[in-house]
């Protein structure tokens, strides 16, 4: 049975992380249509970004098992932590991923407001690692050591 005070944050936390979500995948959108409709070819910059930002993503997504990924940031029932590929270096790849995407779109917009917008990202990613350390933690005893050694969005930076 669970405990009654646990049962709203538990439920504030899942409703916190569906907002997240769709904050991050509209400035996503909003970022790739913004690109999308960019005068110029396909830029260098944008494309180095982009083949670094897949390289990034199929990596994370081959370390993981299949059914353990989730774009929540709430762990799936029967997840297992993953500290293995680049979850050895990252603890969130996906979001260095995400963020690594939206700043190819940055450049290829080549406006203030793209940087702007992918601040806006970042923040938003932010808040949804932060909740999801915070299940995590809950989930998984070992993770407060990984955290440690880890870094959230960079290694051995940030």
């Amino acid at each position: 049975m669970r405990d009654s005070k646990l049962a709203p944050a538990a439920a504030r936390a899942e409703w916190t992380g569906r907002l997240l979500v769709g904050l991050q995948f509209g400035l996503l959108a909003l970022m790739a249509w913004r690109a999308w409709g960019s005068p110029a070819g396909l830029g260098m910059t944008a494309l180095a970004l982009l083949a670094a930002a897949s390289a990034v993503a199929l990596w994370a997504l081959w370390a993981n098992r299949p059914g353990n990924f989730n774009i929540r940031p709430t762990p799936r029932s029967g997840a297992v932590l993953v500290t293995h590929g680049p979850y050895r270096w990252v603890r969130h790849p996906m979001y260095t991923a995400v963020l690594l995407a939206a700043a190819a779109a940055a450049v290829q917009a080549q406006q203030l407001t793209d940087a702007v917008l992918w601040a806006a990202l970042l923040a938003v990613l932010l808040a949804k690692a932060g909740l999801e350390e915070a299940a995590l933690a809950q989930r998984f005893a070992d993770y407060a050591a990984y955290r440690l050694r880890t870094g959230k969005l960079l290694p051995w930076l940030f």
